[in-house]
């Protein structure tokens, strides 16, 4: 557990790290195209994209879902340092209380930010805590990647992406996905998976 010292001074190393990447992004229509309809939406990314994705946002009007334990304290530090909102909860954790939440923000014409494998995995599997907030709010989901030309991997469950100095980072965002209410809800997220995982792999190329 890291100190509050130690993390605010992880988070500074993180900033004057992030300033150096090189950042380029694709399909961002999609995302200009909700934010002038005033939609209220969530992103969903894989937790271990997290850094470039919360870093490239900074300063914007996403709340972002951590988990208040362990490596979420310091993502959580990082993204109010970064001018971000912070929604508290997990998928395991007061799994019910977080739903509420992202329920009520995205009620609020709010757009928010989850990781639907967080936040402790398996990695690159899609759990329907969002696809849940989506059917009962009617917001859209909007599926966003990133990856780097060079980078560096945390001793982490999500092996975690911490683009190197310079690197080249690409953001990728698909277009928005629908959940209707009479959807299944195993349907839903099984249709997030693959939506999340060709977007991941369109980051890539």
């Amino acid at each position: 557990m890291l100190t509050r010292t130690r993390e605010f001074l992880v988070r500074i190393a993180l900033g004057a790290l992030a300033r150096t990447w090189r950042i380029d992004a694709a399909g961002v229509e999609h995302l200009d195209r909700l934010r002038r309809s005033g939609t209220p939406f969530a992103f969903a990314l894989w937790h271990a994209q997290l850094l470039p994705l919360v870093w490239y946002h900074r300063t914007g009007p996403t709340s972002v879902l951590v988990s208040g334990h362990g490596d979420g304290g310091l993502l959580a530090g990082a993204a109010r340092a970064w001018g971000l909102g912070v929604i508290s909860g997990s998928s395991t954790r007061g799994g019910v209380g977080a739903l509420r939440k992202m329920v009520r923000a995205l009620g609020a014409g709010r757009e928010i930010a989850v990781t639907p494998d967080g936040p402790r995995g398996p990695a690159g599997v899609a759990k329907a805590g969002v696809v849940a907030a989506a059917q009962l709010s009617g917001a859209p989901i909007l599926p966003v990647a990133a990856w780097a030309s060079s980078y560096w991997r945390a001793r982490s469950w999500d092996r975690f992406l911490i683009p190197r100095p310079f690197a080249r980072v690409r953001i990728v965002y698909d277009e928005p996905l629908t959940v209707p209410r009479t959807e299944a809800r195993r349907e839903a997220t099984r249709a997030l998976q693959r939506r999340l995982d060709a977007v991941a792999a369109r980051a890539r190329c």
